[in-house]
C-alpha cells in the first residue's frame, strides 16, 4: 500500500453525480476536491480567511469509479509573508478494498486576508510545517 505525505485533509465517496460523460469520475470534480482539502490544511494552521489564487501542475495519473474513496493529503511547500503554497495529492480506494492508488495531485497558492479581505500577513509564531 502506497504511504502518501502530508496530512489527510479530505476523505469523501465519488457519488454517481461527480461522473464525466464517459462514466468515469470527473477531473475538475478531483481538482475541486484538492482544493478544498489544501484549503482547509492553511485555514486551520494560519487562523486565517485564504483564497486561491493559484493553481498549478495537476496531473491524473489514475481513474477512480463511482463508489471509490477519495483521500486527500496536503502538505505545505513554501510560506511566504501573506501567501501560502500547499501540494496535494489524491488516493482512490475502490470500497471493498485496502490498497490505493493516485488518482490527482496538484500544488495550490493561497493568499490569506483580513477582514477587509486584504491580504493579511501570516503570523510568525504559527505553525505552518
Amino acid at each position: 500500500m502506497i504511504e502518501p505525505e502530508g496530512e489527510l485533509v479530505i476523505r469523501v465517496t465519488a457519488m454517481p453525480t461527480d461522473l464525466n460523460p464517459y462514466g468515469g469520475v470527473f477531473g475538475g470534480w478531483l481538482m475541486c476536491q484538492l482544493a478544498l482539502g489544501a484549503s482547509s490544511l492553511v485555514t486551520r494552521r494560519t487562523g486565517l480567511k485564504a483564497v486561491v489564487v493559484g493553481a498549478s501542475d495537476f496531473a491524473f495519473p489514475g481513474a477512480m469509479q463511482v463508489g471509490d474513496e477519495l483521500n486527500v493529503y496536503a502538505e505545505v511547500v513554501r510560506t511566504g509573508r501573506t501567501s501560502i503554497t500547499v501540494r496535494t495529492r489524491g488516493f482512490g480506494r475502490p470500497r471493498a478494498e485496502n490498497d490505493q492508488f493516485e488518482v490527482a495531485n496538484g500544488t495550490f497558492t493561497f493568499v490569506t486576508l483580513d477582514s477587509n479581505d486584504r491580504p493579511h500577513p501570516i503570523d510568525s509564531g504559527v505553525v505552518i510545517a
